[in-house]
């Protein structure tokens, strides 16, 4: 086994002792007697020989001076992590640092190996992760997903009993699927309950986390200094947001009001029922109509006044109007067209790379702190924080998307700040979209009508299940799906020559959840990228074909919910896991729609390659390149020149009042009109 590999055994059953045997008992780590904690070291022999004679692997770990690690067990082992935490995210960094800062894998994998008994659980499993996914040596390395690790924070709690109970007694060969119940935190009386099935699903959670395995906010330099990770933050956000809101308007309710008024009740409750399996205690609740108060939580080193939160947001608002943010020294660094939205994503983060974090604040994770510990502002009633706490989580909660709707209007305002596009940013001399279309990939479909239903998949959570049964353990659960679908482009080239360009494809709703038509600044916003591709237009009449499963924004469902096995460990490491599961979960590429067929607004355009283009080549069909427009390359540029969003992401002028406005003259653009019905039907996975 190469000694990377030896790694994945330490990125499993996090709460097992590392000695415990893994992988149904088949392969066992030889820790040396001096990395055994103390409650195990008296017995330390007795232990070696009760759990390693069955073994078909033994993965010896070299004896080194422990490391120091008395920083990171400030987080306590059996409590809360939270990246939100700047005290925590700054311990998370610096065990990122001495994880990346290993000679060689085999003494990571001993300081690790020591480590990973003695600090909080997701610490360590977070910290090593983004070191593996970082390291020249151990980047190939497929790394489990956190469903695997943590089930708890996606899954009811109801499951795990009835889990145990069917892996202890029942063979893996005649075990049967448990089912996790859909929507089960709140009864049809509370409204936003129709939103669950998107808040709540499992894949939806496991990208917000992965985004933020991708892109840290503390650590080496290199880690976090990725290009353009700021307008990343802002982006990916900014589309989830117009996401959620048209799954809005799909079931009737009305945009997500942004958090304006920090001491105005927290209308919104939300039970979430789910137990954190590290202490077996369960998130707490937040009844409905709750007031946000300061945060006193010493023990937890979050203190901040509401206030305090106030004049963070007012001293950046202050800095977007006057075009310029504050550097320690008083120097003023412009927000200019190419690098404002850049700068300003790492300043509301913030991140390490925020230019001055002592006057602006920890913004955005303040906004999730406050609502996070609303409950128990204290510590009166030791209380842990809320599920907006943590990044695998915080999206169950729909206070979640009030404060992120609230942190884009701050960066909307920001781009309201920059002139429309004109007409040489926006046009492409020669290139004429002639038609555009979707097709559902079966015989005799009706154009532009895309079909979305439940579906009914599997996950194994044996990986996850500490001290439970060996084997397989499958759980189903049910999740929005949409029929595969082709999109369709007749373009023209008129230049005489062979030209390139990028293929823009969005879809964005005409009217809202009282059937009222959005204006075009209100559409703008709510436009939902579905790809961006290069085309190679020839003189002549181009015909363009692309499959919905192509998309740049998705990551198909076997990488959202991949496993990793310790039993595949031998097989020869495949380049389409890296950097491969941070991704949209492909099953929410479209929006639901309705069961009458809702309308939607189809865009693409083809801009100039030229301008586009950041001078590196990159293949969309390696290397998980395929989930870029949210994610960016791995160790590149991101691919794209134009800043995230185009053509939307800047106001429009006066006289554009629709869509049809704006492709009048651009003959590079087209829309069509496309039906997405829905149908409340339940079909299994094959």
């Amino acid at each position: 086994m190469s000694d990377n590999k030896k790694l994945l055994a330490l990125l499993q059953r996090p709460l097992e002792p590392t000695f415990y045997p893994k992988d149904n008992g088949k392969t066992v780590v030889d820790l040396p007697e001096n990395f055994l904690t103390e409650r195990y070291r008296p017995i330390g022999a007795s232990l070696q020989s009760r759990f390693g004679n069955d073994a078909d692997t033994r993965i010896p770990v070299r004896n080194v001076a422990p490391p120091a690690i008395s920083f990171a067990e400030a987080v306590p082992r059996r409590g809360g992590f939270s990246l939100f935490n700047p005290k925590h995210r700054q311990i998370a960094g610096d065990l990122i640092n001495l994880f990346m800062t290993q000679p060689d894998v085999e003494t990571l994998m001993s300081v690790a190996a020591y480590s990973r008994d003695r600090l909080n659980p997701i610490l360590f499993q977070y910290a090593l992760s983004v070191a593996i996914q970082h390291r020249p040596d151990t980047k190939d390395l497929n790394i489990p997903s956190f469903l695997e690790l943590f089930p708890d924070s996606f899954v009811d709690p109801s499951v795990f009993p009835k889990l145990r109970e069917e892996g202890s007694i029942v063979q893996a060969e005649n075990r049967m699927t448990i089912d996790i119940p859909m929507n089960y935190t709140a009864s049809d009386r509370e409204d936003e309950q129709r939103l669950a099935y998107f808040r709540e699903d499992i894949g939806v959670n496991l990208h917000h986390w992965h985004w933020h395995l991708v892109y840290p906010g503390e650590g080496p330099d290199r880690v976090v200094n990725k290009d353009r990770r700021g307008e990343l933050f802002y982006y990916m956000h900014q589309q989830l947001i117009a996401r959620y809101n048209v799954e809005r308007f799909c079931n009737r309710l009305a945009r997500v009001r942004p958090l304006t008024n920090l001491r105005e009740p927290l209308p919104e409750g939300y039970f979430p029922k789910i137990i954190r399996s590290l202490n077996n205690r369960a998130f707490p609740p937040r009844p409905q109509n709750t007031i946000l108060r300061d945060i006193n939580r010493v023990d937890d080193s979050v203190t901040f006044t509401v206030s305090d939160l106030e004049r963070s947001e007012a001293r950046i608002a202050e800095s977007i109007d006057g075009g310029y943010v504050v550097a320690p020294g008083g120097n003023r660094i412009p927000l200019d067209e190419r690098t404002g939205i850049d700068v300003l994503g790492n300043i509301m983060e913030p991140s390490a790379l925020s230019v001055n974090s002592q006057f602006y604040g920890n913004y955005h994770g303040n906004l999730h702190n406050i609502i996070a510990y609303s409950h128990d502002p204290d510590n009166r009633f030791l209380e842990g924080y809320g599920v907006v706490g943590e990044f695998q989580t915080a999206m169950r909660d729909p206070t979640f998307y009030r404060l992120h709707a609230q942190v884009d209007n701050m960066f909307h305002r920001y781009k309201r700040t920059l002139q429309p596009y004109n007409a040489n940013q926006l046009n492409y001399n020669g290139i004429q979209i002639q038609s555009l279309g979707v097709q559902l990939n079966r015989a005799n479909a009706p154009a532009n009508v895309l079909l979305t239903y439940w579906q009914r998949s599997q996950v194994d959570l044996a990986t996850g299940l500490d001290f439970g049964p060996e084997g397989n353990v499958f759980a189903s659960f049910t999740h929005l799906q949409h029929a595969p679908f082709t999109f369709r482009l007749t373009v023209n080239n008129t230049s005489g020559a062979t030209r390139r360009g990028t293929c823009r494809i969005f879809i964005g709703p005409k009217v809202d959840e009282r059937n009222t038509a959005l204006t075009m600044e209100e559409q703008r916003l709510l436009m939902i990228e579905l790809d961006k591709f290069t085309v190679n237009l020839n003189p002549g009449t181009n015909n363009i074909v692309r499959r919905s499963e192509q998309s740049s924004v998705t990551i198909p469902y076997e990488r959202t919910f991949r496993q990793v096995a310790l039993s595949n460990i031998n097989e020869p490491s495949t380049e389409q896991f890296r950097f491969c599961n941070c991704g949209w979960p492909h099953h929410l590429l479209i929006p639901k729609g309705a069961p009458e067929g809702m309308q939607f607004d189809l865009f693409a355009m083809i801009s100039n390659y030229a301008d586009d283009t950041v001078n590196q080549e990159f293949d969309e069909n390696v290397n998980c390149n395929d989930s870029h427009s949210f994610c960016g390359l791995r160790d590149q540029l991101y691919p794209d020149r134009r800043p995230m969003g185009y053509p939307f992401d800047r106001r429009m002028p006066t006289a554009v009042r629709s869509l049809g406005d704006f492709i009048r003259g651009n003959t590079n653009m087209a829309t069509s009109q496309v039906q997405v019905r829905f149908t409340n039907t339940v079909i299994a996975r094959t």
